[in-house]
Formats: C-alpha cells, structure tokens, sequence
C-alpha cells in the first residue's frame, strides 16, 4: 500500500534561470518502509505526463510481488516540478497575485526538478539512493543527479533517455507547442485553457512514441472497403481527449520546455567529461526502434559513463515500450542488481 504525502518548502526556491519561487510544494509516494540503516531506498523518476505513483503507472516492475516490492524496498517517486499532480505548476496560486500563474509560471528546468527532490531527500533524512531509476525525462532527471553528486547514488538505472535532448526530439515539443498555441484559449488564463491544442499535442507526441509495426498491428481495419472512420484517427482523438481529461495545457507546455533543457554539459567542461564524473554502478538500457530516444542515445550513455552496463531490447512499442515491456527489464535488472549485489560483497571481503 501506497502513502500520499505533500512535502511543503516554505523558503524561496531558487531556479537556474535566476528567478525564484516563494514558496515549494512537492507532491510524493512511498511504498514500504525505510530500513534501520536507511539503506534500502529506491526512487523512481517519472516521465513526461506521469504522477508520483509509479505502482501504476510503472505496474510490472512495482509493485507487491514484482521486482522493486515494497516488502523489501522503501519505495518514493516524487512528482516533478511544474507538474499537474500536487507539485508547484502552472495551476498553483501565485503567492504575490493571489491567483495561478498560468502563463507567468517561471521557466524550469531538468536541474531544477532535481534541485526540488534533493530538497525532499532532505526532508526525509535519506542521505543515500540504493536504485535510482528513470526512463525518458525520469531517465533525464536521474542522470543529471547523478551528475550533480548531491547524494550517493549506488545503482543507477537509465531507461530510453539522453544525456542531451537531441533537436528531433526539440522539434517534436516545439511542434507540440505550437499546436497549443493555436487554441486562443490557452491565452485566457482559465485552467481548460488550451485543451483543443493540448489534444492535438498529444496525438504529435503519440506518433514519437509508437511505431509503424504498432500502428499496423493495432489499428488496421478488418475490411477493405472503408473510405473514412478509420480506427487509426479514432485512436488518435480518443488518445488526445485522455490526455485533456487528466492534464492541463500549462503544465505540458512548460515541461516540453524543460526536457528541451535538458543537456549535462551545460555549464560543466563538456557532455562526456560530465558523464565520466558519474561514480554509480550503471545500468542503461536501449530500445532497438525508440523513434524518439533513438538507441544511439543510450549507446552513448553506455560508452562515456564508466564501467557501465549497457542492453537493448526490441519492442513493438518503440519509446513506450520502457512502460510496457517490464517482463524483459525486470529479467535484465534483476541480474545486473544481483552482480551488482554480487560485486559489493567481494569488495567487502577485500577490505575485510
């Protein structure tokens, strides 16, 4: 069973842009309970339009019964900053007007998200990460903190993501926004606002998250002799309605923003030299036909962070295939946590 919490920051957040927030709520859930040495900590980063409950979202992997279970593990995923699931967002009343941000919402950023759940880390006295896992912007997120060394880290689990967001998939976001833009109402400063520009949004980002064998498997017509209706357009209108129905226009726009942030060399003396500070045991694992993470991204990744482990699978499912094929990550990190495991107590037996 899952806990709901709320963690409230009452001190300004300070965000890399240079602009503050006054004040910082961080919406989070834990599973299980924290050991005695506080050594039994796994934190899963979520993605794009995920929530803090990454039992169902990530269902096969979480979960009683499954790889991280909560009878073993203390379990937390924290939602991201700007989110629409009970982080500070875009719908939050702004403390100096008395009213939502909305479009005045401050830009964030991939090192901004990290900030913020350092702060929880704080919070809840937890000094080090057994797992720290993510796939695509959660992917993102654990690298960059990782990177940022602010807490030991001893595995880290990168799924389908990037140590920089490449121009495809900025291009791709940027196409989004501007089909959010096209809706006037995002203008309005009312919580619905963009919603018909969110749905299309949506339907774009669908096609970087699937494949052509996906599309043909699941959305071909049983006849020949159709000239319209097809399942494939009714798929893509109920998939964008979904979305509108459990997320608002805002929060999407500014966190399509925030995955284009992402880039670890920012500041830093270079991407690779970024990644080479990385100390954690490394797991990262591609997907063969990810359309929008290509699996380069990861052979990169694989490459520059020392002594890291690198898979790929193949899914049908393209980049969503991180969320849905947990049968065969479940069987690829489960042996590299038992090597892992493995290698640790060698080390122990070494000093001893």
């Amino acid at each position: 069973m899952s806990s709901t919490h709320i963690y409230h920051y009452n001190k300004q957040f300070k965000l890399e842009s240079g602009k503050k927030l006054r004040e910082l709520e961080i919406a989070y859930h834990t599973y299980g309970k924290l050991n005695a040495k506080k050594d039994n900590v796994i934190w899963a980063c979520h993605a794009l339009t995920a929530n803090a409950d990454v039992a169902d979202w990530w269902k096969g992997l979480f979960g009683d019964k499954y790889l991280f279970n909560p009878e073993d593990h203390f379990i937390i995923c924290a939602n991201v900053l700007g989110s629409h699931y009970g982080t500070t967002n875009p719908l939050s009343i702004d403390p100096v007007t008395g009213n939502p941000y909305y479009l005045s919402f401050p830009e964030v950023t991939i090192r901004d998200m990290v900030n913020a759940h350092q702060l929880l880390a704080d919070h809840l006295g937890i000094t080090q990460i057994r797992v720290l896992i993510g796939g695509s912007l959660g992917g993102q997120q654990a690298v960059e903190w990782a990177i940022a060394g602010t807490i030991k880290i001893e595995n880290l689990i990168l799924v389908a993501t990037n140590a920089s967001h490449s121009p495809w998939g900025i291009a791709f976001n940027e196409s989004q926004r501007m089909a959010i833009t096209t809706d006037r109402s995002f203008f309005a400063q009312q919580p619905n606002g963009g919603s018909k520009g969110l749905k299309t949004a949506r339907s774009i980002a669908l096609l970087s998250y699937r494949t052509y064998d996906a599309y043909g498997a699941t959305q071909v017509e049983s006849v020949n002799n159709k000239t319209g209706d097809f399942r494939a357009s009714s798929y893509q209108n109920y998939q964008g309605e979904k979305l509108c129905k459990r997320f608002n226009a805002y929060s999407y726009w500014h966190l399509t923003k925030a995955m284009d942030s992402h880039n670890v060399g920012r500041g830093r003396k270079s991407v690779a030299d970024a990644l080479a500070g990385i100390k954690c045991n490394t797991l990262v694992i591609g997907i063969e036909n990810d359309f929008l993470f290509p699996v380069s991204e990861q052979e990169y990744l694989g490459k520059h962070i020392p002594g890291a482990a690198f898979h790929s699978i193949k899914s049908a499912y393209g980049h969503d295939g991180f969320l849905i094929e947990t049968d065969i990550l479940t069987n690829i990190i489960g042996n590299f946590l038992k090597e892992s495991a493995n290698k640790k107590i060698v080390k122990l037996h070494k000093i001893a």
